[in-house]
């Protein structure tokens, strides 16, 4: 059981993205107060038991200063009965990780887990996502978060794009369990409709996805994941032995979840609801004091819904599957969409979840 808040700010939006956000920080406080609201407005949401995990996802939460995410966890600690060894994610963009805000971090917050936005090590791949890091800052951000004691981290990368040769993928994943780094979350890139990225095919300027080449990338992926130490527990995202994602995996046992923030969704045990995605309206129902949500569903209100919710029939959760198994999934529902975010979503879609 867990709460995930969505922090929807951006620096700038990456090509690939439809996750909701804003590049414009004009309403950053005020949306902040939004949030510390619904905490309040929603606190009887869930169950009465501990807070296995807090995850704040986006957008980017780094983008926050330590005095704004103090606010947050003041509150969640005010009307929430944290674990003593709850999981508390915070995702964040390498451009925004340094030794100074690294230590605020540890000394001022209680976030124990990292899950950066990488997405690749090659400067030209960055530049054509329109991610705001460089490749040198991808590769820094990792040794710096170790220094500062962070030892549960995950790195996000991308595979699939037009620049990425199979040469470069194995490097990616090289770098990354070269230096250790315990957890993977690994997407496809798609095309989703309404991106810059969309416009760019449509227009011929960038080519589409090579789906034979994206399932060559990811059954490399398993293989060599799987010799380098990493266990498959979900579609997308590999670990070292106790370090899956906590919060992540929640989301596909069915566990209830409280999702703060525009365009977040929560699960309560027998329905889901949703909160608008914009900004400014969110706000001003919180200024109403009454809840943002905008939608809710039973969970057994269709056929898809309880196809979704068996446990026989939750895809994400397939420990130990081949990979060629998986490479045959992918080429079956390559037109699906597949959770490429910016930095990992949480519970932001209700269907896409990152770790």
């Amino acid at each position: 059981m867990g709460i995930y808040l969505h922090i929807p700010f951006c620096k700038k939006a990456c090509h690939y993205c439809n996750f909701h956000f804003s590049t414009s920080l004009k309403q950053k406080d005020a949306l902040l107060k939004a949030l510390l609201r619904e905490l309040e407005l929603r606190q009887d949401y869930l169950p009465e038991a501990p807070l296995e995990s807090v995850y704040l996802g986006g957008g980017t939460p780094s983008l926050l200063s330590v005095g704004e995410l103090e606010q947050i966890f003041i509150q969640i600690n005010r009307l929430f009965q944290l674990s003593p060894d709850a999981e508390i994610t915070l995702e964040a963009n390498p451009d925004d990780i340094n030794p100074e805000v690294l230590a605020d971090w540890r000394n001022y917050t209680p976030i124990n887990r990292l899950s950066i936005g990488i997405q690749s090590f090659d400067e030209a791949e960055l530049v054509w996502m329109n991610r705001a890091h460089h490749a040198h800052e991808a590769r820094a951000c990792m040794e710096q978060a170790q220094r500062a004691g962070f030892e549960n981290l995950t790195v996000d990368l991308i595979y699939g794009s037009p620049l990425l040769s199979d040469a470069q993928w194995a490097e990616n994943l090289r770098i990354v369990t070269a230096q250790g780094i315990p957890h993977l979350s690994c997407y496809c890139l798609t095309v989703e409709e309404g991106t810059a990225l969309d416009h760019f095919v449509k227009k011929g300027k960038s080519q589409p996805v090579d789906e034979e080449k994206a399932a060559r990338q990811l059954e490399f992926l398993m293989d060599y994941s799987a010799k380098a130490g990493y266990e498959q527990y979900e579609i997308s995202n590999f670990a070292q032995p106790g370090y899956y994602a906590r919060h992540n995996s929640s989301y596909w046992k069915g566990a209830p979840y409280l999702g703060i923030g525009p365009s977040a969704h929560s699960f309560n045990g027998s329905s889901r609801q949703w909160n608008i995605a914009n900004n400014a309206l969110y706000i001003r129902s919180s200024k109403r004091s009454h809840s943002s949500r905008t939608g809710s569903a039973n969970t057994g209100a269709t056929v898809q819904r309880i196809h979704h919710d068996r446990p026989e029939n939750q895809l994400g959760l397939f420990p130990g599957a081949d990979s060629k198994l998986w490479a045959y999934f992918f080429k079956l529902f390559s037109g699906a969409r597949a959770g490429v975010g910016c930095s990992g979503h949480g519970g932001a879609t209700g269907t896409i979840i990152s770790a």
